[in-house]
């Protein structure tokens, strides 16, 4: 019998500060609840709105895994590894954070909002040497199948890399179809956000930015109502 927990997109922290409105899935800066601090390693999913010609000035990270999913709009990158990237809609960052780094994030087109997800996983190793990477996917190859966004550093298999057994995907589901996806270690969990629609997951009808973590399983099945855009982040239950 698998487990399941609910959080409805209106149960989520908000916190807005004019230039950023940010809602959070788990306890972060301002916001804590102790009942949502975490879902196995997976620490952060934060939906990020940011305004144009604003952005987050430079700060420190270390031994995290940090993927941004850049849903509409541009952000500019600057980080103490060297490298000043532009992020669009439909890609897709990673970073490393590992021994230490510094970086910077802009939306630096002045007239259109950014919308980002903001996703920190707890890495596997610590004290890597930092790395980055980013890359376009195209939304056509999503389409009613799951499309591999990030996988582990030390697998073949495609998906930008991290330091951690997880793996990250994302689907276009249309309306009346169904997908299914078996976990890929005994032991980890999926949560399923969802960006826009309306599906069934293990009995639980989820909405536009509704969120079902699901744990002890070895197969979930996604059941759309409506046409769905579903992120599903599976990650190890214990650290």
């Amino acid at each position: 019998m698998s487990k399941t927990v609910f959080h409805a997109a209106d149960t989520r922290g908000h916190a807005n500060h004019g230039w950023l409105n940010a809602n959070h899935s788990f306890s972060f800066a301002g916001y804590h609840d102790p009942s949502r601090v975490h879902f196995g390693v997976l620490r952060v999913l934060n939906d990020d709105i940011v305004r144009g010609g604003t952005g987050f000035g430079k700060h420190p990270h270390d031994n995290m895994e940090i993927i941004s999913v850049i849903l509409d709009g541009e952000i500019g990158h600057r980080d103490s590894m060297g490298h000043e990237e532009s992020i669009k809609t439909n890609e897709v960052q990673v970073m490393s954070a590992g021994t230490g780094i510094e970086h910077s994030e802009y939306n630096h087109l002045k007239d259109h909002p950014l919308n980002l997800l903001q996703i920190w996983l707890f890495p596997k190793r610590k004290d890597v040497e930092p790395r980055y990477d980013q890359r376009a996917f195209n939304p056509e190859d999503r389409i009613n199948k799951l499309q591999m966004l990030v996988s582990p550093i030390d697998n073949n298999d495609e998906g930008l890399k991290i330091h951690q057994d997880a793996w990250i995907y994302r689907t276009s589901l249309e309306a009346g179809k169904s997908l299914s996806h078996t976990l890929h270690n005994a032991g980890n969990g999926v949560y399923a956000f969802v960006i826009d629609g309306s599906l069934e997951i293990e009995g639980q009808e989820l909405n536009r930015r509704d969120a079902l973590g699901i744990s002890e399983t070895a197969e979930i099945t996604l059941n759309a109502k409506a046409n769905s855009d579903v992120l599903l982040i599976e990650v190890p239950m214990t650290m």
